[in-house]
């Protein structure tokens, strides 16, 4: 059975909306998680340092060793929830590409994970970007292809012109 969905996609490529679609369909309830929920979480001290987190102008984002520290504590959390007993959808940017997966496949280990590409036209994703306001200008295109090098999925799906509930769907047509 899977218990652990990994949604993994750059920014304003559509994953937060799949994963509350995704919610909203699937038949038990599932926990959304996300390196957003992450960098909330970190005092506002390291999203404007070295050592933390910085979103630079042109959108590139900069992280620290603070900042690892913290998020390798808070990916093994997350496996430990999951093994817990919680099913959890686990919303992602994979910066460092395959470095990044690997770092989760070795915190999730044993248990049954789905790993799904949010794929999106760095073009389109650019405009929601603009659309949405609260985002660094630069960050949806600079990470479309990006979080995608090397990466390994077992189903991948495009936003560019398929809503968040029809990508959902595909998905949860893939969980056991």
């Amino acid at each position: 059975m899977t218990q652990v969905i990994v949604v993994n996609g750059g920014s304003s490529s559509g994953k937060s909306g799949i994963v509350r679609c995704l919610q909203a369909v699937l038949p038990d309830p599932w926990l959304a998680l996300g390196t957003d929920t992450l960098v909330a979480a970190m005092p506002a001290s390291l999203r404007a340092s070295d050592g933390g987190i910085e979103f630079a102008p042109d959108g590139e984002v900069i992280v620290g060793p603070e900042f690892r520290t913290l998020e390798a504590a808070w990916i093994a959390g997350v496996a430990a929830m999951a093994r817990a007993g919680a099913r959890v959808i686990i919303d992602e940017v994979f910066l460092g590409g395959a470095y990044s997966q690997q770092r989760w496949r070795t915190a999730l280990g044993d248990l049954n994970v789905l790993w799904v590409g949010v794929r999106c036209d760095a073009a389109v994703a650019a405009g929601r970007e603009v659309a949405r306001g609260d985002r660094t200008v630069g960050m949806a295109a600079s990470q479309a292809e990006v979080v995608h090098q090397g990466v390994v999925y077992d189903l991948e799906v495009d936003t560019t012109q398929a809503e968040a509930m029809e990508c959902a769907r595909t998905i949860t047509a893939r969980v056991k």
